[in-house]
Parts: C-alpha cells; sequence; structure tokens
C-alpha cells in the first residue's frame, strides 16, 4: 500500500493547511480580480497571496533553478521539511526520488528578460534560458534535499501532477524507491493567460462549472507536495488509471471514451466499484466541452448517487499543479478532523445545463455524516491525456 504521508500546500485558498481548509469548508473562493500580468484586461486569477520576499532563497540553487516556481515548490517542502528529512535519514538519500508535475516551470523569468531586452537590449545578469526548462522543479527539490533516487518532471497539461504521483506509487512498488516527494507546482504568469485567452477559454467573471451560463476557466497557481512511501498513514493512493484518448489538441473526446478508460482503470487497481466511492472531485474546468464530456462520463459510471464538485471556483485552474492541489484537498476532507465527511462544496450559479446529464454537485457544508473512506479525483488535459485518482482511509 502506498501512503500520502504528508502534504505541503500554498494555493489561492491559504499558505497553510488549516487556512486551505477552512476556507474551503467555509466555501470562500480565493480568486481575485488582477492585472499584474495582463495589465490591458482584467480577470479573476487565483494568486498564491504569499509577497515574493517571503518565500524561501534560492541562493543554494544554480543560476538556472532560480526562478519563482521553485521557491514555490520551496514553500510547500518547508512544510514538510521534518518528515522528509526523517525518510532521507531512514532509507539514505539514494532511496528517495523526486517526480512531480509542472507547465510553467520558470517562464515568468523569461517573460521578465524579454521585457528588459525590449527595454535596454540587454539580458538581465540573473536570467537564466534554462531556467524555463520543465525539469527545473523537480532537480531544485532534488538538490536541495541533497537526495540521489530519481528526480523528473512530468509536463502533460492539467494532468501532470496526477500522473507525477502515479510514476511516484510506481518508483515505490518496483523497489527503486523507500519514499517520493511529488506533487506539482505552477506559477501565474502572462504567457499562460494571454494563451487560454487566445483560446477563448478564460471567463471573466469566477468560473461556474457545469452550469449553462459556463463560458471559461479561471487561471490560478499553487504548490502541492505529498511525502509518499510504505509507512502507514491516514490516507492512501489506491489506485490510478492513466489513458490517452488523442481526440484533438486541446479539445476532449466528446463521448469520454479516454476519460473513462483512465477512471475504470483506477476502479480496478484499487480493487473497487463504483458504489464504493464517495465523493468525486471533478476535473470541472467550467468550459462547454470539459463539462459536457466529464457529466457524461461521471453520469454513465456513477450516475446521481456520488457526491461531487468541481474545487476550480474555489482555487483558480493550477494548470500543472492542478492534480496536486485537488489532492491536496481531498486529503484534508480524508483526515480526522473531519468526523461528519464535510465536502468541498461546487460553488457556482446554481443554473444546471439542461443539455448535460444530472449529477450530485456538492452544495454548501454537505456532508455525508461520516468520514470520507473512498474518494476519485479526476484531471483531464490537453493533448486527450487523462488520468484518474483514489484515495482511501484507513
Amino acid at each position: 500500500m502506498i501512503y500520502l504521508n504528508r502534504l505541503g500546500m500554498l494555493c489561492a485558498l491559504g499558505d497553510s493547511l488549516p487556512a486551505i481548509a477552512g476556507a474551503m469548508y467555509a466555501g470562500r473562493s480565493g480568486l481575485r480580480t488582477d492585472t499584474r500580468y495582463l495589465p490591458e484586461l482584467a480577470l479573476p486569477i487565483g494568486a498564491v497571496d504569499v509577497p515574493d520576499a517571503a518565500l524561501p532563497p534560492v541562493d543554494h540553487l544554480p543560476l538556472r533553478d532560480r526562478s519563482r516556481n521553485n521557491r514555490l515548490a520551496l514553500a510547500a517542502l518547508a512544510q514538510i521539511r521534518p518528515a522528509v528529512d526523517a525518510a532521507i535519514a531512514r532509507y539514505g538519500p539514494d532511496r528517495v526520488g523526486v517526480v512531480v508535475g509542472t507547465s510553467t516551470s520558470g517562464i515568468a523569468e523569461g517573460e521578465a528578460a524579454l521585457r528588459q531586452y525590449d527595454r535596454d537590449g540587454t539580458l538581465p545578469a540573473q536570467f537564466n534560458y534554462s531556467q524555463q526548462e520543465l525539469g527545473s522543479p523537480a532537480a531544485a527539490l532534488a538538490q536541495t534535499l541533497g537526495v540521489g533516487g530519481p528526480a523528473y518532471t512530468h509536463s502533460s497539461a492539467c494532468a501532470s501532477s496526477a500522473k507525477a504521483m502515479a510514476s511516484a506509487a510506481r518508483l515505490i512498488n518496483m523497489g527503486l524507491c523507500d519514499a517520493v516527494i511529488s506533487g506539482g507546482i505552477d506559477t501565474l504568469c502572462a504567457f499562460t493567460l494571454a494563451g487560454f485567452g487566445a483560446l477563448e477559454s478564460i471567463s471573466g467573471s469566477r468560473c461556474r462549472p457545469f452550469s449553462a451560463n459556463r463560458d471559461g476557466i479561471n487561471i490560478g497557481e499553487a504548490a502541492a507536495l505529498f511525502l509518499m512511501s510504505r509507512d502507514e498513514a491516514a490516507v492512501a493512493l489506491l489506485g490510478w488509471g492513466e489513458a490517452s484518448d488523442a481526440h484533438h489538441i486541446s479539445a476532449p473526446d466528446p463521448g469520454g471514451r479516454g476519460a473513462g478508460l483512465a477512471i475504470r482503470q483506477a476502479l480496478r487497481r484499487a480493487g473497487l466499484r463504483a458504489d464504493d466511492i464517495d465523493y468525486i472531485n471533478l476535473h470541472g474546468t467550467a468550459t462547454p466541452q470539459n463539462d459536457a464530456m466529464e457529466s457524461l462520463v461521471v453520469a454513465a459510471l456513477f450516475g446521481e448517487r456520488v457526491a461531487a464538485s468541481s474545487t476550480k471556483p474555489l482555487t483558480g485552474h493550477a494548470l500543472g499543479a492542478a492534480s496536486a492541489v485537488e489532492a491536496g484537498l481531498c486529503w484534508l476532507a480524508m483526515q480526522d478532523d473531519n468526523p461528519q465527511g464535510r465536502l468541498p462544496p461546487h460553488l457556482w450559479d446554481g443554473v444546471p445545463d439542461p443539455a448535460l446529464p444530472k449529477l450530485q454537485l456538492a452544495a454548501d457544508r454537505q456532508s455525508l455524516g461520516r468520514p470520507l473512506r473512498r474518494v476519485l479525483s479526476n484531471s483531464f488535459a490537453f493533448g486527450g491525456v487523462n488520468a484518474a485518482l483514489i484515495f482511501g482511509r484507513q
């Protein structure tokens, strides 16, 4: 059994687990209208509300790994550092790995460098092209910890960190690692906002997943890192599924064949039936095509019996970190301090789309009346990449 021993997380809901859990259960969205990244366009974004000066320094890293993205990763690591250090001491540095997901890495540093170059014809002395490399977060974490196990990054859009967690479990199951630091990190930058804007996928208001009025996503940022091992803990990663429908570079297969395959794989690996799931964290981007596809798949497999919600109106869509953030919210809801099984609420305008199958979307302050025991979290990405994780409470 692979356990999720510790979690460190920062997102738009807060910079500590108690703050994040409190905001989640209260249904307080972390989205705020901002013009920092696109001055010409005011958009709601899910920014981490921590001044850059308060984030951990990266002076100990080579220039290629010095980025705000990696500082956010180190901030999440700091929350679990004692447990990670204990695992390294117990197993040895070569038996501890790092597998994370990202989509932006240090793109913001590249944007700042290009602005200076456009202004005065020189690049900043503190800029290195490799800051934008997707492998940088894993390298930065491994070097900071001094570990020698496998260290690599997944970058498969919105499924990146779910695939990273599945990879971490495989490393442990194969005997290559005894513990893995896994999750995702993604930071806001103009590139992603402008890119999704060009796709006409960004909403000018708080997103409304599964609403008849849904009109796009809100971009967010976050870092969420788990310490994963065979050491027994309250929550385990019971199963995972990965599939590709290869339908379109940005649009999902309308029938959800790949998405359904990933969920069924996760159920089989976990040894569970659809009836065993207590709650589903939906991918729920609030784009017309994603929600239409996901509602078909979830309704076909689970019907209306299982409570479900999209947490993206709370946090924003953190892209490569989204899966890990949502895994983190599920992990929080499965801890001992939630004996009544309070559910992450589904924030929307309450206007169902009659063209979509009906789902049981979790209402404000809804609870099961008992602890959550089995939870599914969906992640569906550009390029037809699909991933599903199932967590179990021990």
